[in-house]
């Protein structure tokens, strides 16, 4: 499998780069002619075209949802981290819930597409270093999702499962976000087997691993205590990681 493996990681690099830099001026492009969904829609397609790229390793990528999402409200997904690979299936998935990440500052410069929707698309770019800054920029983003009905994404481990083992949860941010969105809900989502495509390091990548996104019952956020609506909201996802 790992001799595959070698033949098949630059056949997915070449493409996965490629779609992040031809995205990249359409990006512009449906900003500057189309506005905010003109924007979104460009991100939509990259986002799927990203998720379908993962099929040159063999790696399926499946949504688990039993549970109608409510609508016309906020929602925070929250989940557990593996790999880089989580991100574009939550932009895809949940497109119809305008999902907004909570993502380090670094991000924000250096990597097309990434950055540029990062920077443009609502996004909450946090500086770890910076503890003001960071708060500040959560409030802003709390209160904005909130405004417009949009949904956050945010992965309270900090930082990606290189085993697939979850890390304590930090719920700082949860805390803001969840404070300014009263009347939204958290929906729980478990990620398992995306560290996979890592197991061997960077190279060669992994292949033949499904990915699945599961998501649990969405939790009232007014509902609970935060104190118990995070741990609850812990319990759900990391019970679940295989």
């Amino acid at each position: 499998m790992k001799i595959v493996s070698h033949i098949l990681s630059p056949l997915f690099a070449i493409t996965f780069l490629m779609l992040l830099v031809v995205f990249h001026p359409l990006q512009w492009i449906g900003l500057r002619l189309f506005g905010y969904n003109g924007h979104k829609r460009v991100i939509d397609v990259l986002n799927f075209l990203l998720v379908k790229s993962l099929l040159i390793l063999g790696v399926r990528v499946q949504l688990k949802n039993e549970h109608e999402l409510p609508k016309d409200t906020t929602l925070i997904f929250v989940s557990n981290h593996q790999s880089t690979f989580d991100i574009p299936p939550f932009g895809y998935f949940f497109r119809k819930h305008h999902p907004k990440f909570v993502s380090k500052i670094e991000l924000g410069k250096g990597i097309p597409s990434v950055s540029f929707n990062l920077r443009h698309g609502g996004a909450a770019l946090i500086n770890r270093k910076d503890a003001k800054q960071a708060l500040s920029t959560l409030g802003k983003f709390a209160k904005n999702i909130q405004k417009n009905k949009w949904s956050a994404v945010i992965f309270p481990e900090g930082t990606r499962s290189r085993n697939g083992q979850p890390k304590k949860f930090s719920t700082n941010g949860l805390k803001i976000i969840t404070k300014y969105n009263p009347d939204g809900y958290i929906v729980p989502v478990t990620i398992n087997n995306s560290w996979k495509v890592f197991k061997y390091g960077k190279y060669p990548l992994g292949i033949g691993s499904p990915i699945t996104f599961t998501t649990h019952k969405p939790i009232k956020i007014d509902s609970l205590p935060f104190e118990v609506l995070m741990e609850a909201t812990e319990k759900a996802i990391t019970t679940h990681i295989n």
